[in-house]
């Protein structure tokens, strides 16, 4: 976990509702790229900690007999839910717990996965549970965005959402060091997962780049929404001020674009994978 931070359940409190609207979405073809890539066929079982709403989970279902997501977050978990419902997926289930509960009774897997959510665990502790509870030669996956992605040949057609001038907004309103639930996330997110999993005992496998869709087109209400769905910009962060910062927010955003409307260029999705040697042996992860 980030250095002198501790979890609490409100990390994401209040975030659900605007998860899927604010966040832009993996590439597409993501879910099929990394079944090409490991065979998947319809057999075996995932695990998707740090679900969320499903994001993840979702698409990949069909790629298996069952999906298990996990996240301590209920409403994530409910909104993970609906639309596992509206998208007819029926082989999905959802487990309230965090990653440090694991294996908590779930069994094996083929594939666990992590999307951009592997930095808030305890690494060291997690990476070697996940290991005990793969099948033989089965795969942790590591999904986030790919840093620092090469400059789009292409121009905007509207102008690009100011991110620079929202995170100023969130500084002024809660502080110039960066919120995470109760805590402070002082020294950012930490890195270094090739290092750990080799030391659980896995064996690296790849690393796909899925390029990014089309340029996407957002309005006021979806960046909104991008502000309310980070953690360090949760709703419940602003107390009373909630509205306020709301108000200021829309306000710097009709500035940057009257008419309510942005464009920008997706980022590639990064996978990354990493293997159980078939020859380890483990105890049962029950």
């Amino acid at each position: 976990m980030p250095e002198g931070w501790q979890w609490d359940r409100t990390l994401f409190q209040g975030s659900a509702a605007h998860y899927e609207r604010g966040r832009l979405p993996y590439a597409p073809g993501f879910a099929e790229e990394l079944a090409t890539a490991l065979g998947l066929d319809g057999r075996g079982r995932l695990l998707d900690v740090g679900c969320g709403p499903g994001i993840v989970t979702l698409p990949l279902a069909r790629f298996f007999a069952e999906a298990v997501g996990l996240d301590p977050d209920e409403d994530m978990l409910a909104e993970a839910e609906r639309r596992a419902g509206r998208q007819r997926v029926g082989n999905a289930r959802w487990v309230a717990a965090r990653a440090e509960d694991l294996p908590a009774g779930l069994g094996e897997f083929r594939v666990v996965v992590f999307a951009q959510s592997f930095h808030w665990t305890d690494r060291e502790r997690v990476a070697a549970t996940v290991l005990r509870m793969l099948e033989p030669g089965g795969t942790l996956v590591h999904i986030s965005d790919l840093q620092d992605p090469p400059t789009p040949p292409t121009p905007l057609p509207l102008p690009a959402p100011p991110y620079a001038r929202i995170h100023d907004l969130v500084r002024q309103h809660l502080g110039p060091v960066r919120r995470a639930g109760q805590g402070m996330l002082v020294d950012g997110t930490p890195g270094g997962e090739d290092r750990i999993l080799a030391g659980a005992g896995f064996e690296h496998a790849g690393r796909l780049v899925v390029p990014a869709g089309d340029v996407a087109v957002r309005t006021t209400d979806d960046l909104v929404s991008w502000a309310f769905s980070r953690s360090y910009s949760a709703p419940h962060l602003y107390g009373d001020r909630l509205a306020e910062f709301e108000r200021d927010l829309r306000a710097a955003l009709g500035q940057a674009s009257p008419d309510g409307r942005f464009a920008e260029h997706p980022p590639p999705t990064e996978i990354r994978t990493w293997r159980k040697p078939r020859t380890h042996e483990a105890p049962d992860p029950g």
